[in-house]
C-alpha cells in the first residue's frame, strides 16, 4: 500500500493473490488477454493510489476492475463489432478443420457477453464469477455481503440474464 496506509495485507501480497485470477475474469468479461491484463493493471494502480481503500482491499479492487471491463466494453461496442466482421469474413475464407464450430463458438460468446453489458454490474460480476471458478464464499468475500443474499443476487441475475438474452436473441440454440 502507499505510504502512510495502514493494511492487513501489503500491497505485494494482494497482487500476488489476486492478479491471476482477476486477469482471468477480466478476460472472460473482454475477451482479449491484453486488454485484460491492462485493465488489472489499471485496478491495480488506482488501488494504490487510494488512500484509503477501506475494509475490504480485495473487494474494492474486483469491483473497480469490474467497472472497468464494463466501461471497455461499452466504449469499444462498435469498433469491435467492426474488427470482428472483418476478422470473421477473413477467418471464414482460411481453411481450418472446422471453421464453422470456431465461428458459432465464437458467435455465442458475443452475445454473452453484449447481454452480461446490459445487465446491472453487480449481477454480471457474480455470474462471471461464478463461472470463472470462484465459490459462492469467495465471491461473498468479494462483494462484501452475506452468503445467503449472494443465492437471492445469483438467481435474479441467471434470471436477467435469461430474459434479455431471449429477447435479444431468441432460442435459437
Amino acid at each position: 500500500m502507499p505510504p502512510g496506509t495502514a493494511g492487513a495485507q501489503s500491497f505485494e501480497d494482494l497482487f500476488a493473490e489476486h492478479y491471476p485470477r482477476l486477469v482471468r475474469t477480466l478476460l472472460r468479461l473482454v475477451g482479449s488477454p491484453a486488454q485484460a491484463e491492462e485493465l488489472a493493471a489499471e485496478a491495480f494502480y488506482r488501488l494504490y493510489r487510494q488512500d484509503r481503500p477501506g475494509e475490504n482491499p480485495a473487494g474494492w479492487l474486483y469491483r473497480t476492475a469490474w467497472n472497468l471491463g464494463l466501461d471497455t466494453l461499452r466504449a469499444d461496442s462498435r469498433r469491435v463489432r467492426r474488427e470482428q466482421h472483418v476478422s470473421r469474413e477473413s477467418y471464414m475464407n482460411q481453411s481450418t478443420e472446422n471453421p464453422l464450430n470456431d465461428l458459432l463458438a465464437e458467435e455465442r460468446r458475443d452475445r454473452v457477453r453484449a447481454v452480461i453489458a446490459q445487465l446491472k454490474p453487480v449481477q454480471g460480476q457474480v455470474l462471471l464469477m461464478g463461472s470463472s471458478g470462484y465459490s459462492c464464499k469467495e465471491i461473498a468475500s468479494v462483494l462484501g455481503m452475506k452468503t445467503d443474499s449472494l443465492y437471492v443476487l445469483i438467481a435474479r441475475a441467471k434470471a436477467q440474464f435469461e430474459r434479455k438474452y431471449l429477447r435479444l436473441y431468441g432460442e435459437t440454440e
